[in-house]
């Protein structure tokens, strides 16, 4: 099971975050951040907050209790979304979705939906 470290590491790097980035959006310092994904520290509550909010995270998925690391979502095909920007090669493409503003994210998803429900009618 991935450490509290490398999943920070894991969801800054989804998010196509360096450590400089993540330490100026969570008020952090490198080193800081470096000591958290290296699990030589461990954030105290109040950094821990900032990150879950920067990150788009629960508590929950950092420390190790759910392997979702977006829990809020519910609908099948937005679980098909995340597991392509879970992955490695179509996740490349996909990162900047998590950085984008609502409506944009919206108008994705939607444009996807309609992708997979397409395949899935052809396959039929």
């Amino acid at each position: 099971m991935p450490t509290l470290g490398e999943r920070i590491k894991y969801l800054r790097e989804l998010r196509g975050l360096s450590q400089k980035d993540l330490s100026q959006k969570t008020n952090l310092t490198v080193v800081q951040l470096s000591r958290y994904e290296t699990n030589h520290r461990k954030p105290d509550p109040d950094a821990l907050g900032r990150l879950l909010d920067v990150l788009g995270t629960s508590a929950d998925y950092l420390i190790g209790i759910t392997k979702k690391p977006f829990s809020d979502l519910t609908k099948d095909s937005d679980k098909t979304i995340y597991s392509y920007l879970d992955h490695p090669v179509h996740g490349a493409f996909l990162r900047e979705y998590l950085n984008a503003p609502d409506q944009l994210k919206d108008q994705t998803r939607q444009f996807l939906k309609f992708i997979i429900e397409q395949s899935r009618t052809h396959k039929a």
